[in-house]
């Protein structure tokens, strides 16, 4: 237990410092990151499959074209989760992209509502009801939709929703996403080259594009570890480290405005976070509860040997 929750911590920790990371690559457009994230994400992850001798379940993708196909669409989410996190960090809007990744959990019970005929309690709808009157609170007075936090937790989203019906484990899911992206990035890159499309970059930027890789596997892969470890609950609590990281680096590290309409806003979803979190919390005791008094009464009713 307590080494899951340091893997799920160290995770969260590490997404929530990405910014630090992907200002480094400033000099280059927010595609061209992407495109190198992927390329180098693949070259990663075939290197941890080599010294895990995990190949064997690429014979069973191969036979299995809706499982590819699903996959091909994850994909594409996942790319565009990547492509615009990587634009926000880079032109200032690391707030934008936290309040993205505190509203994720309650896009995910409408998803799983609307797709997977989930049925949120009371308390779930009151939470969600909150966290939409925040973004159209700040839509309002702000007279623009919050686009990049709404782009960022919906393909998250619906990422989450196609990886959960169709199953893979964390490395052998993100290694068939890049095997499935990396071909076309990397003839991308070159065409880019060839044509003078990209500009030229100093070694230190090269530097990043190949860290990364193993930046973005590493993280998936303290998640995966901590999921296997800790109560799906727990995972849920330490979830929001990443986007409290991300709020505080955008105001304390990178002078972004939090007052007015995004500082009413946050607070409405803050609450909605929060009662969400403690119904979960309550639901999650009540049933352990139940399940004890009918474990608890099934052995009663047992005769004695």
């Amino acid at each position: 237990m307590s080494s899951g929750i340091l893997y799920g911590l160290s995770a969260y920790v590490l997404w929530g410092l990405f910014p630090l990371f992907f200002k480094q690559l400033q000099a280059a457009a927010a595609t061209e990151v992407v495109l190198h994230r992927m390329v180098w994400s693949l070259v990663f992850v075939l290197i941890v499959l080599a010294a895990l001798r995990r190949f064997a379940w690429l014979a069973d993708v191969r036979r299995n074209p809706a499982l590819l196909g699903k996959f091909a669409v994850s994909a594409v989410l996942l790319a565009a989760n990547w492509l615009t996190y990587i634009w926000a960090v880079n032109n200032g809007h690391v707030l934008d992209a936290s309040l993205g990744y505190f509203i994720l959990p309650l896009v995910n019970v409408a998803l799983g509502f609307v797709f997977l005929h989930e049925r949120p309690r009371k308390a779930q709808w009151v939470a969600f009801a909150l966290a939409a009157s925040g973004v159209l609170w700040m839509a309002l007075q702000t007279g623009r939709m919050p686009w990049i936090a709404l782009l960022l937790a919906l393909t998250f989203g619906f990422y989450g929703l196609m990886r959960k019906t169709a199953a893979l484990g964390a490395l052998e899911g993100m290694s068939l996403e890049t095997m499935l992206l990396a071909p076309l990035a990397l003839a991308a890159l070159l065409w880019g080259n060839h044509t003078g499309q990209l500009p030229a970059h100093d070694s230190h930027t090269w530097l990043f594009f190949v860290l990364s890789g193993p930046v973005t596997a590493i993280p998936l892969l303290l998640f995966a570890a901590g999921a296997r470890r800790v109560p799906l609950s727990t995972m849920g609590f330490l979830q929001y480290i990443t986007p409290s990281i991300l709020a505080l680096m955008g105001v304390f590290l990178y002078g972004e405005t939090f007052s007015g309409p995004r500082a009413v806003g946050f607070a409405l979803i803050w609450v909605a976070l929060a009662l969400y979190s403690a119904e979960g919390l309550w639901a999650g005791r009540r049933a352990a509860a139940a399940k004890a008094t009918e474990a608890g009464a099934q052995e009663a009713t047992q005769p004695a040997r």
